[in-house]
């Protein structure tokens, strides 16, 4: 197996330990195995190729690291052809909420989510994936 050097701040590295310790992993090594091949396999749902799909993506952010904002910006104007809305607001005293709307399919979804979470210093990144022709059947 090949062995492959990761940096990454120390409060990560501890989660992951800590993690491993809970849950039985024999080390951090099979926790980021396993993470990378759930990351890799999460847009691989063979039910969903080929179909109309909606899209919601949340992001979370420190109000004070302005290069998210200006690179969700640059983004959704990237990805115009998928951004439905677009949708800003302040949480709390500290943090900014951006959430998108997308429609497109499977594949012009998962660039915009991979390129949100190859943002430098957003929080959290959440989405759900549905399919609307499903919907379209039902009439």
């Amino acid at each position: 197996m090949t062995v492959v050097s990761v940096s990454m701040p120390e409060e990560l590295l501890e989660r992951i330990d800590g993690f491993a310790d809970e849950h039985g992993y024999s080390g951090r090594s099979e926790v980021v195995r396993e993470a990378s091949r759930s990351l890799l396999g999460e847009f691989e749902d063979e039910r969903l190729d080929g179909r109309d799909l909606m899209g919601v993506v949340t992001v979370l952010f420190d109000y004070e690291t302005t290069s998210v904002e200006e690179r969700m910006m640059r983004l959704r104007h990237e990805h115009e052809g998928i951004v439905a809305s677009n949708f800003h607001s302040h949480v709390g005293s500290r943090y900014c909420m951006e959430l998108f709307v997308l429609e497109g399919s499977l594949d012009e979804i998962s660039a915009f989510v991979g390129k949100i979470r190859a943002t430098k210093d957003t929080l959290t990144v959440d989405y759900s994936v549905t399919p609307v022709d499903e919907f379209e059947s039902e009439r």
